[in-house]
């Protein structure tokens, strides 16, 4: 999940670290707690294999990485699933990969709020209360910030990402020596009994919360073109980095929760839990856990660069709208960025803004992707063939192998708990982005693109103005249907004969050239008889224009005082009818 890198060719490995790594390197903040929240389930003999599982998540975040160096060897062009499934694998797993990705992307701002909000309550007790109104604020204000275009700078991030960095190694390498009372904070949660037996199933549980803690390590290979020359080897060199960085905090807390028989309390993340017990609750303490906030509000809005561009592609493929191809005038894509803003505000909304309640939902979509872009890489290496191409075969294949046995345990172990959530927003998307595709087929065919048409040909001009009563906006629109056609017909229409024939009087008094044509309607219907008329023409070998005049006011609350005819009858025109132009011609009311 990398924010879109066509702002500039320049990133070495620590600014690359600092706009492409925040999404992994913050997950330090709620994995390894998602991990002892399950394990706790068993008691607090069971965190013993807080360790253990860390260490296997580790190893898997070494395979990681060393696969995603190959992805960017690859793929220097941003090697993201859906790019890398539409390259090697097809139509299916590409669809597969974009709504993996999309998943992806609107969990990662929720949980990254979530997890932002509640470091930031336990710095500040009173807000530990109202973390979801903390989130929709959060929420609001990135939302804002990338509406309006101002996009971060990686100098700008090099120091929250700086100070992030130096307060959890330094909390690593303090913590063994310096252990004050985690207890002065937060509440307790009385004595933790037992709630279910440690066995295998629990485990399992545990590691799949736990690799939460891996999420966001391809976004440096998303982001390819954003770093300087030679970009291949300044990229993987920030992937090797991020995976040192990512692997020391991960096994570095695991031992500091283990050896303090961190256990969860009330109002407080584990995390702030060992920052207390190492540094106090001075100084170091509101410094290291607002970093830790900022961090994750940073990481959050990498989602704000990457998904409206992956919606952009999609729409470019003809698999979303195409009004999420459009940019503004910034130039930002507004659409996909208040896409993704609503469906995280409704998806905080409904788990109440708790990171553990969203933890399930997270990884499932992160590793399918994950799965995806080895997979491809595999069918890569094997058509291309380059030197060493068995030994990339197989660390990518291990690496497959490893990320698709972990959505197996996702799915098994996770269901339940909320994770059939994203298997169903997945083949849901599937389906979304297959049935627009299939859609703007279908238009394609209907315009026949890709084919040349017949030359076009001058044909008779008819032009229909609709009317009442002889005025000036009659005058003006009768003034522009004469220099758009060769005929030109009034049509009004009367509820009965009387009614007619004084429309026929005053259009005979005002010696108009043009003819009018007076119908009778029993319900004074203009758009029932504009379409009759147009029908008992419209056999004829003519362009038929139908031009309507409308009153504008000044202001926009004085429209409600003037019948809304004119875009009725445009509504139903467009609807209705084939191989007709319409036109309107506003008339402005001054003040």
């Amino acid at each position: 999940m990398g924010k879109h890198a066509d702002e500039g060719h320049d990133l070495g490995v620590t600014g690359g670290l600092a706009a492409l790594s925040l999404d992994a390197l913050s997950s330090v903040a709620y994995g390894p707690e998602a991990m002892v929240l399950v394990l706790v389930a068993a008691g607090t003999g069971a965190l013993r294999f807080t360790v253990p599982l860390t260490l296997v998540i580790t190893g898997m975040l070494v395979l990681l990485v060393i696969s995603y160096t190959q992805v960017i060897a690859a793929h220097p062009e941003g090697g993201g699933a859906y790019a890398v499934a539409k390259l090697n694998l097809g139509r299916i797993p590409a669809l597969l990969g974009a709504a993996s990705l999309v998943v992806d992307y609107v969990l990662t701002v929720a949980v990254s709020l979530a997890a932002g909000a509640a470091s930031l309550g336990s710095v500040f007790p009173s807000l530990s209360h109202h973390l979801l109104l903390v989130c929709l604020i959060g929420l609001a204000l990135l939302t804002a910030v990338n509406m309006f275009g101002i996009t971060e700078s990686a100098k700008l991030l090099i120091l929250p990402a700086a100070v992030f960095i130096v307060s959890i190694v330094a909390l690593i390498v303090l913590g063994p020596f310096h252990s004050h009372p985690v207890a002065r904070i937060g509440s307790s949660l009385g004595p933790i009994h037992p709630t279910t037996a440690l066995g295998i199933v629990l485990i399992l549980k545990a590691f799949a919360a736990g690799c939460s803690a891996v999420t966001g390590v391809e976004a440096i290979a998303n982001g390819v073109p954003a770093f300087r020359k030679p970009r291949i080897r300044t990229a993987q060199r920030t992937e090797i980095a991020l995976g040192l960085l990512l692997g020391v905090m991960l096994v570095g807390l695991a031992i500091l929760i283990h050896a303090h028989h961190v256990v969860p309390r009330g109002g407080v993340t584990i995390l702030a839990q060992v920052t207390a017990g190492t540094f106090g609750t001075g100084w170091p303490f509101y410094v290291s856990n607002l970093a830790v906030t900022l961090v994750l509000g940073l990481a959050a809005n990498t989602s704000f660069g990457g998904l409206p561009v992956l919606m952009s592609l999609l729409a470019k493929d003809h698999r979303l709208p195409h009004l999420f191809y459009l940019r503004a005038e910034r130039p930002v894509f507004r659409h996909g960025i208040v896409a993704l803003a609503l469906a995280a505000m409704l998806l905080l909304i409904a788990v109440n803004a708790e990171t553990n309640r969203l933890i399930p939902l997270f990884t499932i979509g992160v590793f399918v992707g994950f799965t995806i872009s080895q997979i491809g890489l595999v069918r890569h290496w094997h058509q291309t063939r380059p030197p060493r191409w068995q030994a990339r075969v197989a660390v990518n294949g291990a690496g497959a192998v490893m990320t698709a046995i972990a959505v197996v345990v996702f799915l098994s172990t996770k269901f339940l708990a909320g994770a059939w959530v994203v298997t169903l927003a997945i083949p849901l998307l599937m389906f979304l982005f297959s049935h627009t595709e299939s859609y703007y087929a279908k238009v394609g065919a209907e315009l026949r693109l890709g084919r040349t048409p017949g030359p076009p040909r001058r044909r008779e001009s008819i032009v229909i103005v609709p009317t009442s009563t002889v005025n000036l906006l009659t005058e003006r629109a009768l003034s522009a249907a004469l220099s758009l056609g060769d005929t030109v017909v009034a049509v009004a229409v009367a509820g009965d004969e009387e009614e007619s024939e004084q429309i026929k009087r005053d259009w005979g008094q005002w010696k108009c050239s043009v003819p009018l044509e007076v119908l009778l309607d029993p319900h004074r219907s203009l758009i029932r008889t504009v379409l009759h008329y147009i029908e008992s023409i419209h056999a004829e070998d003519a362009t038929i224009t139908v031009l309507i005049p409308e009153i504008i006011p000044s202001k926009r609350r004085h429209e409600i005082l003037h019948n809304q005819r004119g875009r009725l009858l445009e509504s139903v025109l467009k609807s209705q009818t084939k191989g007709v132009v319409i036109a309107t011609l506003p008339f402005h009311i001054d003040d």
